[in-house]
């Protein structure tokens, strides 16, 4: 193989690699091959192949000599085989020809002649080296010059000078005297095209810019002459818009500094031509073709300041004079020196609105009046120069400076500003960086290093919500996603592992890495995953081995421990179990847990109270651990110190004045004990293929039932030594959470001691009966417990809303947990709330009552005390829905829990005896409305409610006290006597009970809820440790079930069938919508408070679509009778006012536009159905939008064949179609058209033949002075036409109607004869016809 030629081989060396590679024969790498003529490409097929002729260069026939530099042949282009040339034509002249570029003018180079050039030899001087020149010579008694020039070209500017003053006075003149009009013929400025033109009216009498200048002297006249002669004949035969397009063309083509030369040469010779002009006359008029401003170069076409001034104008006041001997101030720029001037005057405002506030360099706030010297260095050259002091967005301006010392100083600034609280309760951070970043964003450090990482790479990290959105926008939305943006985590790791701050910034980088680690478990990971960030808190803020501490503040955290880190950790952790076993398995959490639970608090070697807090802390991460199934190893280690532990708890309690983190220790030890009692009490479930956690759930437990159930006895005590003190409030408040944990343990002891195959279930029966007997059966005596139950509508986030109220500070995309004025005693998370003890002893009671029935008879008079009965009224009330905000959602939970709890023990005790009529309607109506505002994240409990207390039948008393009777009782009386009622309601009320089973499998598969959800759900309220994905709750937005939850199926037939065109199968279809029906009807009937908050518009909306199922459905006896039922329901006097159909209806976006496709339904399939009429006509009442009606009118105006339903079946009234008149007169149009034509008549469609002509005549008789013209005539026009009908029967009911009656057949009665005032009116009218047609005739 040949090798490459390589540096400092010569010709010679390539020569014989040409030769070897010649002889050796080889395919050469590159192939040269000619592509043929598109027209004759099959002409040069029999030419041999490129390769056989080659260029070879010999060096055998080289010349010694080199050639004669003689002027070459001109080379003739090689003619195409398909186009050949004329013999006599030349190609270079047939280019010349066709090229009409600029280029083609000016890249034509002809040789300058010298000949006549006159040469000037340097002058001979009698020294050695020339006199060297000083500035100081050469600024003596000369001029100013504009413009930055250097010695050198200031002499030759000089020697030109001096030239020129000697030269002929012929060309002096030439020189001075242009012709007129020769600059306008070369080049002009837009400014100049309106004032020279028409271009014939100039006189050009000789070239300007070409003067022939370089040529012989013989030739530069005449062919300057002879191009001037030509640009002048083709000037005067061009329009004057053509010289203007092919003046843009030129100068879109030429090179930009080439204009701007000869533009400037124009310049320089109408000065000169203006000066001489003026010198030879003076006072003379100027040349026209000068008359306007002279011709700028592009780049100086806008001019100075100092240019605009005059001579005799004041100049600008400046602290100093510019000499023209300083070095660059030769030409002053005054608008660069007006910083040097004074400051502007304070202007005093009469109001402060829209003024930024000022700090000083101290933090101070400025007030917008002071006046301040400027050597305190709080003036500059921003906005408002005249007021002293920075703002927020200069300080954050200042922020992105590259001197680190204007960094560190608006850093400072900020750091007093916030210090001092000058910051309002409406500023965040986002709002200076929005234009002025604090920190570079995540999007600023991926462009530094795009290129260590792949763009790939770089588009997988970011989140598809965040997308392109800078830290900006994304604050605006949520606090902590923008925070994440800015690179925040590893800045705050810097801080803690490099810088080392003082305890307080530790503290606060802490409370900030909680507060993102709280918000979801997409910022727990990315704090997790943060590069040493976790290893960093653990290593100096967890060390196992430090230095004993005292009382007095230490300088320092760095390798002391600090509960905050662990509390980070318990954070973290509670985000997911994966998280949580990444930090006990990586991280070597288990020694740290071990180190701080095995010693007693008072033996670290800490402040007494952070020992307190940092133990308390350690158990929390532990029961949060325990709480997935996790860390159940350390409870072998640690058993003794926990014994040891539970043991000292009542001693604690006893004492006169217990210390608050001692009992918040005590709570955490009892509340792990509590998980580690429930994984040793779960069986191990079977692992699903479809979880991503099948491995982590499959992870047998590491605790037996043996190891936890000593404990029992050791819990017991503690909670008999708090129940002693329940009388007390002032004591009982400041247990803490030390009773409810106590209930909680016995809740999940017994609960895992049920679970145990292997036990006697007599053992646990006679435990449960001794301790109801010993210690619950006479809790429920004590007047103390009837306070609590007492207080719980007034710390009820549900009955009282303030008591949850959000913050003043709390911003709306900053998730927090606070409320106004902090948490008040009488709120829900307050010291003295009910809530979590009723709620645990609540969960005892039904865990008791589950094990054994017959307790739960006994348990369940907890539910008949006075105060939970009025709480349950109040929720049942009509209440306004509470607004969901972080906090009240967090306490609208608990709350919902309580009332399960409570719902779940008395559906157990129904089951078993006998509950009162008000205490089983109270329940269910309780059941209704907790199942209607239960939030994401409490699936469990709302598929429990579905299964037990919704559709429970002892919950229905109405059934078997006389309801169904009542309700035909009523139906009676509201239809009067001569009312058809067929099926009854009463019938429907009785079969809707007995198929209470079908309806509840109904509601069953159509509210089934994300199944991923219900899972986690029952997982966590069930205590299926090895099942709980994360103990963060979802994002509550809106609740679980739509507010209309009881049309739900219906919905889902109608949108089922809309997507599948064959429809659906007609079994499923009918059954369905008749168990939803009924349901409907249920709670029309008996618990009309739980479709209170369905508007009866919704309602009827919903009715509307079982007719747009299908073709089929409608006609089903049970749908009709169904239907039939709920329409007079919503027909009755108490609930039709209610009907708005013109208000926004939840769940539809547009009334009009199902009315539209119920007409239209209506007008194929509805074969006159009656029902179907009846929901046609309901919306065409007077007091709702004429859009409805126009829709019928206009457009479905067959469908009035349809509707024949009789006036005696008219759900409303007559009158609430009749009256007010209408006033629509499109509307009143196609009435009067209607009847007219006969398309309405009364025996096809009895109602709207009424409606039409009580309209229509109440139009044709009014005489009201104020209507329009137009108006006027159409109620002329159509009296007229109404006096000329030729229908008699048509013609008496539109002149004398009288007023609506539905008894009659017509729907209406008539006058005898017309009132004397609708007489005159119409003889008036009918003698002015009969007028008019006389005179035409």
């Amino acid at each position: 193989m040949l090798s490459r030629p390589k540096p400092g081989e010569s010709e010679v060396d390539l020569l014989r690699f040409q030769s070897q590679f010649l002889a050796a024969g080889a395919a050469p790498a590159v192939q040269l091959v000619k592509k043929g003529s598109r027209s004759g490409g099959d002409a040069n097929l029999d030419r041999p192949p490129l390769q056989d002729h080659r260029d070879v260069v010999m060096l055998d026939n080289l010349p010694d000599l080199p050639p004669a530099l003689v002027p070459a042949p001109p080379k003739r282009a090689r003619p195409s085989p398909g186009h050949p040339l004329p013999e006599h034509e030349n190609p270079e002249e047939r280019l010349n020809r066709h090229d009409k570029h600029i280029t083609a003018v000016l890249t034509k180079i002809i040789e300058r002649d010298t000949s006549s050039v006159a040469v000037n030899l340097p002058v001979p001087c009698g020294v050695a080296f020339p006199p060297v020149f000083h500035r100081s010579q050469g600024r003596q008694g000369k001029p100013a010059t504009s413009g930055k020039r250097s010695i050198f070209a200031q002499e030759i500017a000089a020697r030109r000078a001096s030239e020129a003053k000697v030269a002929p006075v012929g060309e002096v003149a030439s020189t001075l005297h242009p012709p007129e009009g020769a600059a306008t013929c070369e080049a002009l400025t837009p400014r100049e095209q309106g004032s020279q033109l028409p271009w014939n009216s100039y006189s050009f009498q000789g070239p300007h810019l070409v003067t022939g200048k370089g040529l012989k002297s013989q030739e530069a006249e005449q062919e300057a002459q002879t191009i001037h002669e030509e640009n002048v004949a083709r000037l005067q035969a061009m329009a004057p818009e053509e010289i203007l397009q092919e003046q843009q063309r030129l100068l879109a083509q030429l090179d930009p500094s080439l204009v701007a030369f000869l533009r400037s040469h124009s310049r320089t010779c109408e000065q000169a031509e203006e000066k001489a002009t003026g010198e030879q006359r003076p006072g003379g008029r100027s040349a026209e073709v000068t008359g306007e401003e002279p011709i700028m170069p592009t780049s100086a076409s806008e001019p100075r300041q100092e240019d605009k001034l005059e001579p005799g104008a004041p100049a600008l006041a400046l602290p100093v004079t510019p000499q023209k001997e300083w070095l660059h101030m030769d030409t002053v720029e005054l608008e660069k020196l007006h910083w040097t001037r004074d400051l502007p005057p304070l202007r005093r405002q009469q109001t402060q609105e829209r003024m930024q506030a000022r700090f000083s360099l101290q933090g101070e706030l400025l007030a917008p009046s002071v006046d301040l010297p400027t050597h305190l260095g709080l003036h500059h050259h921003g906005e408002e120069a005249e007021r002293a002091g920075y703002s927020l967005q200069e300080l954050f301006h200042l922020t992105r400076s590259q001197v680190s010392q204007q960094r560190a100083l608006a850093l400072h600034v900020l750091a007093q500003v916030i210090a001092r609280e000058l910051l309002d309760s409406t500023f965040s951070w986002y709002h200076g960086a929005l234009v002025f970043p604090l920190m570079p964003s995540q999007e600023d450090k991926e462009d530094e290093d795009e290129d260590e990482e792949p763009p790939a790479e770089k588009a997988k990290r970011k989140s598809p919500e965040e997308g392109n959105r800078p830290p900006s926008d994304l604050a605006r939305h949520d606090v902590i996603k923008g925070l994440l943006a800015t690179n925040l985590l590893p800045r705050l790791r810097y801080l803690l592992e490099v810088t080392c701050p003082g305890p307080s910034a530790v503290l606060d980088i802490l409370a900030v890495l909680i507060r993102l680690a709280r918000h979801s478990l997409e910022s727990a990971t990315r704090v997790l995953e943060c590069p040493r960030l976790i290893e960093t808190v653990i290593r100096e803020f967890l060390p196992t081995s430090w230095s004993p501490m005292g009382v007095r503040p230490t300088l320092s955290l760095h390798r002391v421990p600090c509960a905050s880190a662990m509390k980070l950790l318990r954070v973290l952790a509670s985000a997911g179990r994966n998280i949580a076993a990444r930090l006990l398995s990586g991280f070597d959490l288990r020694s740290r847990l071990c180190r701080f639970i095995a010693e007693a608090p008072q033996d670290l070697a800490l402040p007494p109270e952070e020992a307190e807090t940092l133990s308390t802390e350690a158990f929390r991460l532990w029961a949060v651990a325990a709480s997935y199934g996790q860390g159940g190893d350390l409870y072998r280690e640690l058993y003794p110190v926990l014994i040891r532990a539970l043991q000292a708890v009542p001693k604690e309690l006893s004492s006169p004045s217990p210390q608050p983190l001692a009992l918040q220790r005590a709570a955490s030890l009892l509340t792990v004990l509590t998980q580690l009692t429930l994984a040793a009490g779960s069986t191990t479930p079977e692992p699903r293929s479809d979880s991503a956690e099948a491995s982590v759930s499959s992870t047998p437990s590491s605790i037996t039932w043996t190891q936890v159930s000593g404990l029992q006895p050791l819990v017991e005590p503690c909670l008999r030594q708090t129940l002693k003190l329940l009388p007390t409030p002032e004591t009982w408040s400041a247990l803490g959470p030390v009773p409810t944990a106590c209930l909680l343990f016995l809740d999940a002891y017994y609960q895992a001691w049920s679970q145990q195959p292997g036990l006697c279930p007599g053992d646990w029966l006679q435990d449960t009966e001794r301790l109801s007997e010993e210690l619950l059966l006479p809790l429920l005596s004590q007047p103390a417990l009837g306070r609590l139950w007492d207080s719980l509508g007034c710390c009820s986030p549900l009955c009282n809303p303030q008591s949850c109220a959000p913050a003043p500070e709390a911003l709306p995309s900053l998730v927090s947990l606070g409320c106004a004025g902090g948490h008040p005693p009488l709120s829900l998370a307050g010291s003295a709330s009910p809530f979590p003890f009723l709620t645990a002893l609540l969960s005892l009671f039904n865990t008791l009552g589950w094990i054994h029935k017959g307790l739960c008879g006994q348990l369940a008079a907890v539910l008949a005390a006075p105060g939970l009965q009025n709480y349950f009224l109040q929720c049942v009330a009509p209440v306004a829905a509470p607004h969901l905000t972080p906090f009240s959602a967090w306490a609208l939970r608990h709350e919902y829990h309580l009332q399960h709890l409570a719902l779940t023990l008395a559906q157990r005790a129904a089951t078993l005896q006998p509950v009162s009529a008000t205490s089983a309607a109270l329940y269910h109506g309780m059941a209704l409305a907790l199942l209607s505002r239960l939030l994401p994240g409490s699936e469990h409990l709302a598929h429990e409610l579905l299964l037990s207390c919704v559709f429970r039948l002892e919950f229905l008393p109405e059934r078997a006290s006389g309801g169904p009777e009542a309700a035909d009782f009523s139906d009676r009386l509201s239809l009067g006597s001569g009312g058809d009622l067929g099926c009854g309601r009463g019938t429907l009320l009785a079969q809707a009970c007995q198929d209470l089973p079908s309806i509840r499998s109904c509601y069953l598969t159509h509210c089934s809820l994300a199944r991923a959800s219900l899972l986690a759900s029952q997982a966590l309220h069930r205590g299926e440790l090895q099942r709980v994905p994360a103990l963060l709750l979802p994002v509550a937005k809106e609740p679980l079930l739509p507010t209309d939850w009881p049309f739900l199926p219906l919905i889902q037939l109608y949108h089922r069938a809309s997507d599948s065109p064959s429809g659906l199968p007609p079994a499923d279809t009918v059954g369905t919508a008749m168990r939803a029906l009924q349901w409907v009807l249920v709670l029309e009937s008996w618990r009309p408070q739980a479709l209170r908050a369905v508007p009866p518009a919704a309602r009827l909306a919903r009715l509307m679509c079982v007719f747009l199922v299908d073709s089929e459905l409608f006609r089903e006896t049970p749908i009709q009778r169904l239907v039939a039922a709920l329409v007079a329901r919503l027909c009755q006097p108490e609930v039709l006012p209610n009907l708005n159909l013109d208000c926004p209806l939840p769940g539809l976006t547009s009334f009009p536009d199902l009315y539209a496709n119920f007409l239209e339904h209506f007008e194929a399939v509805s074969f006159g159905d009656h029902l179907f009429g009846a929901l046609v006509l309901l919306p065409l009442q007077r007091r709702f939008s004429v859009t409805l009606r126009l829709a019928l009118f206009g457009e479905h105006v067959g469908a009035l064949r349809a509707l024949g339903l009789p006036l005696t079946q008219l759900p409303v009234s007559l009158e609430s179609y009749t009256a007010p008149p209408e006033d629509n007169l499109a509307l009143l149009q196609l009435y009067f058209r209607a009847l007219v034509t006969g398309v309405l008549q009364s025996h096809w469609c009895p109602v709207l033949y009424a409606v039409a002509v009580a309209h229509v005549n109440s139009f044709i008789f009014c005489q009201d002075p104020k209507s329009l013209d137009e108006v006027k005539a159409a109620r002329r026009s159509m009296l007229q036409k109404t006096w000329l009908l030729a229908d008699e029967g048509l013609r008496q009911h539109l002149l004398h109607y009288k007023l609506p009656n539905s008894a009659l057949p017509e729907g209406f009665e008539l006058y005898p004869q017309l009132p004397p005032l609708r007489q005159q009116y119409l003889q008036k009218l009918i003698s002015g016809v009969l007028q008019n047609g006389v005179s035409e005739t």
